[in-house]
């Protein structure tokens, strides 16, 4: 009885989020989503300045393929620094952060029943010249990723030609197409970690973000 009282409260006590239910709508009928102003103007610079101040401080380093325990560094593939962001001793900054992608996954775990149990983000640095090259956001020895997602930290001025585009590749009746998605400040990039194939195209200046996966058990 009283878990039936439980359930009855908790459906009276959903709203629906029309920005969650469209992210929701994007992936199930292309798999990926692309969300502008995501992330408001000084919530994007307050991310912004604890990147930069932790990058000053060198505490970041050369990113890796592979996952955390089977790394390999190996700069013609990729280029990027990154500093792991833990939520569990997160400062101010990531808190604004990890508060927003929380209130996205328990409202994707209510309703769509991803399971999504844990996360893992870093903050991200691609220096003048580098890139990324095509790759799928899973591992032979991890198949826990279920959606990856990029939060973008440029100036608001950021322009096109400063390259750093994100690739999407998708599949429509056996033709592939290529997505360019810029990364414009605030806007979030949405995808199925084990489905689309992506890419980051050589940057000409600074690129900044964070980058992370929503993972299963």
């Amino acid at each position: 009885m009283i878990q039936q009282e439980v359930e009855l409260f908790e459906q009276l006590d959903f709203t629906e989020n029309p920005l969650y239910e469209r992210i929701i709508s994007d992936i199930v009928e292309k798999k990926y989503s692309i969300i502008d102003n995501f992330f408001e103007e000084a919530e994007v610079n307050i991310l912004r300045q604890s990147l930069l101040e932790k990058y000053e401080e060198d505490n970041f380093k050369k990113a890796a393929i592979g996952n955390r325990t089977n790394e390999i560094i190996v700069k013609s593939i990729r280029g990027d620094f990154i500093l792991w962001i833990n939520e569990a001793d997160a400062g101010e900054a990531e808190k604004v952060y990890f508060n927003k992608i929380n209130s996205l996954v328990n409202y994707l775990n209510r309703t769509c029943f991803m399971g999504i149990l844990t996360k893992e983000f870093h903050y991200a640095l691609y220096p003048e010249g580098t890139f990324y090259k095509r790759h799928l956001d899973t591992f032979q020895n991890d198949g826990r990723r279920k959606l990856s997602m990029v939060c973008y930290l440029n100036d608001e001025d950021w322009k096109p030609e400063n390259g750093g585009e994100l690739t999407i590749y998708t599949q429509d009746n056996g033709k592939e197409d290529e997505i360019n998605i810029y990364p414009y400040p605030g806007r979030v990039v949405i995808f199925e970690s084990q489905e689309l194939e992506h890419e980051v195209k050589p940057v000409k200046v600074p690129r900044l973000s964070i980058t992370g996966w929503l993972k299963t058990r």
